[in-house]
């Protein structure tokens, strides 16, 4: 079963942002205005003379999701010259990049919703799914060639990332390698990879210093994969009322996250909670008897260890920014990638 890319702050919203602190109205105001040109933009770049092309493209463009990596690009602009034309263009093309792998994704995972809506595989078929995804890719290709040949190695690099992560967690970890190593490389490429990706363009496009420019990829990398260990603790450790989301999902599906992989790891382990770690699990009981031992496992506590770290990671690297109003909103980002696990 393949883990979606996915939107890994889907809580966040320009509008009423959780995790951001946009109390700075002229950040606000900026944001505002950047995340008009980019939907606009969006809308524009996939319309084709082939009329279904155009309609199934839109099909996720309007479906809605909270454009965080756009919105990443936007900050990290911030520290420079965030209405440069190429900023916008870069802005969309990380999320059209996103939104191909989506469909690409549902297609993978059988998957028959997407952000509330009938997925594109559901609605039409595979076919359609996996070409409008090529499609995309395609239309992204357009833009980002306009942003120079840096810009197109960059993406193709980033590109060659999702690709590759995808085929990590398809094969799975070889018998000789470490499995928290292996599971770490997997997010990082298929979804801290292109929020770094945003967090470079967004800088760079802006004309920001090289030393910020840096510091705001290696800032996306961590968010990125910082987010999806959050996601991880909270199938675990958080009730649905709590999180919205149905605690379990990963154990029913039979993907390993990072508490499970360090529960595993751990030599003091409940034998119990092995033997229900070693598959799927599709009856409740055993689902919420693995969650009960996992709540209380040593794995759960040190993924919350590792989060701590990434969290503290980004600080450090927040800290080498300038004093803007965006250094703070990135600030209250990190602080939300953490606290929203409980």
């Amino acid at each position: 079963m393949s883990r979606p890319a996915g939107d890994p702050v889907s809580e966040l919203t320009t509008g009423d942002s959780v995790g951001i602190d946009f109390a700075d109205e002229a950040l606000a105001d900026s944001v505002r205005r950047g995340m008009a040109r980019v939907e606009q933009l969006l809308h524009e770049s996939v319309q084709s003379d082939f009329e279904f092309a155009t309609h199934t493209s839109l099909h996720l463009v309007e479906a809605g999701g909270k454009r965080f990596r756009p919105l990443f690009t936007l900050l990290a602009a911030e520290f420079g010259d965030p209405s440069a034309d190429a900023v916008i263009t870069s802005a969309a093309v990380v999320e059209m990049i996103h939104l191909a792998t989506l469909y690409h994704d549902d297609v993978m995972d059988e998957a028959t919703m997407r952000r509330g809506a009938t997925s594109a595989n559901a609605r039409w078929d595979n076919s359609v799914a996996i070409l409008t995804g090529d499609f995309l890719f395609a239309r992204a290709s357009q833009l980002i060639a306009g942003l120079g040949v840096e810009a197109v190695r960059r993406m193709s690099a980033t590109f060659e990332a999702l690709v590759t992560g995808q085929m990590r967690e398809t094969v799975g970890a070889g018998a000789e390698e470490d499995a928290v190593e292996f599971y770490l490389q997997v997010i990082y490429e298929k979804t801290g990879s292109l929020i770094a990706t945003a967090g470079r363009f967004g800088a760079w496009f802006a004309g920001a210093d090289e030393a910020h420019v840096d510091s705001l990829e290696r800032i996306g990398r961590i968010l990125g994969t910082g987010f999806q260990i959050s996601d991880d603790i909270i199938d675990i450790a958080s009730p649905a009322a709590e999180s919205g989301k149905t605690p379990g999902t990963d154990l029913r599906e039979g993907v390993r996250t990072l508490p499970m992989l360090y529960a595993l790891a751990d030599p003091g382990t409940d034998p119990r909670l092995r033997d229900l770690l070693s598959r799927p699990l599709t009856e409740d009981a055993e689902v919420e008897e693995a969650l009960a031992l996992l709540r209380g496992s040593a794995g759960l506590a040190r993924t919350r260890a590792a989060l701590e770290e990434y969290a503290d990671d980004a600080r450090k690297e927040l800290a080498a920014l300038p004093d803007v109003p965006a250094r703070d909103a990135l600030s209250a980002l990190v602080d939300y990638v953490v606290a929203r696990t409980g």
